[in-house]
This record gives C-alpha cells, sequence and structure tokens, in this order.
C-alpha cells in the first residue's frame, strides 16, 4: 500500500494516518469513537443538570466551564474503557499520552 496513492480509500488512509496494522483495527477504533460518543450524549445534560445549568438559561459560560471541567474529561476516560473493551486500549492510550504532553508543553513554554 503506497502512502501517496490518491486512489486509497477512506479507511485505507486512517489505517496509513493512525500506523494501524489492518482495515479492522480502523473499524473499531472508529466503532470505540462512535460509542464514546454516544454515551456522552447521554450523559453530558444529566450531569450538568446536577449542577443547575439549564440549557439555554443564560448560562453559556458556566454551562461551558463544566463542560470542559467535567465532561471532556469524561470524554477522555470513556474513550480508554471502550478502547479495553475494543481490543484498541494501547491505540487510545498512546493517543492520549499524545495530549498529556501537548498540554505539559503548553504550560512549561519559557517566556
Amino acid at each position: 500500500m503506497e502512502k501517496d496513492n490518491p486512489k486509497q480509500g477512506f479507511l485505507q488512509r486512517l489505517q496509513t494516518k493512525w500506523k494501524l496494522d489492518s482495515l479492522f483495527q480502523v473499524v473499531m477504533v472508529l466503532v470505540v469513537f462512535a460509542c464514546t460518543g454516544f454515551t456522552i450524549l447521554f450523559i453530558k445534560n444529566p450531569i450538568l443538570n446536577f449542577f443547575g445549568v439549564e440549557r439555554g438559561g443564560g448560562q453559556g459560560f458556566l454551562n461551558t466551564l463544566l463542560y470542559l471541567l467535567l465532561v471532556l474529561p469524561l470524554y477522555q476516560i470513556f474513550l480508554l474503557i471502550y478502547g479495553f473493551i475494543f481490543g484498541q486500549f494501547r491505540f487510545f492510550w498512546e493517543k492520549e499520552k499524545q495530549i498529556f504532553r501537548r498540554i505539559g508543553a503548553l504550560f512549561s513554554k519559557k517566556k
């Protein structure tokens, strides 16, 4: 499989980009993303409601802040959980480490 082949399909391009061994692995990674997204979709509103944030109630800043502090980290955790369930934990663990390195680099830059 050539990297620069313009006739490559979507899944083959993802396989190359993500450095995965098979198309089956690409599909499993996509399934993990889908399951994680649906899980967050179902738990986001109950979490925000628990903290008294209502949709359209003029609390956009609070809604965004709670989303970033609570829901976004939960998304990362669910990625690892579903990654484990579908046999793709190593892939998602490596991606999580990349994210933490990038975040750490933002805070450690010398000015």
